[in-house]
């Protein structure tokens, strides 16, 4: 298993703890307003795993942040970015395009990550 915290799901998971605690939910409730089980909720809090886009849009939902917060825990976007002056990464275009389903989101993403890991970068 790899270290996922360093590439922000550490950070990630305390977020959702956090705001999971501020909503007074518990991990089971929160579990099941996001249409998750509890054990990948576990997971997702202690760094484990990075969501997919339908897990980031149900949390989002249920704890009432913003999905774009909730990417900047992931180091997918930066703190303050204006939409403006925000540099577009492929991730975040693809996030963003409301052309696209979830499920063609998700897709696209892991081919793309697939190819980054693929030419070691």
């Amino acid at each position: 298993m790899t270290d996922s915290n360093s590439s922000g799901s550490g950070a990630f998971g305390d977020f959702i703890r956090s705001q999971r605690k501020l909503a007074e939910m518990s991990q089971r409730e929160l579990a099941k307003v996001a249409d998750l089980s509890d054990a990948y909720l576990s997971q997702l809090e202690r760094g484990l795993h990075e969501p997919s886009v339908r897990v980031l849009h149900g949390l989002s939902d249920a704890l009432n942040v913003p999905t774009e917060r909730l990417l900047r825990f992931l180091g997918r976007q930066e703190e303050g970015d204006d939409t403006e002056d925000r540099e577009v990464t492929t991730e975040s275009a693809i996030l963003l395009d409301e052309a696209l389903t979830d499920v063609q989101k998700q897709s696209l993403l892991d081919i793309y990550r697939s190819f980054v890991t693929a030419n070691g970068l």
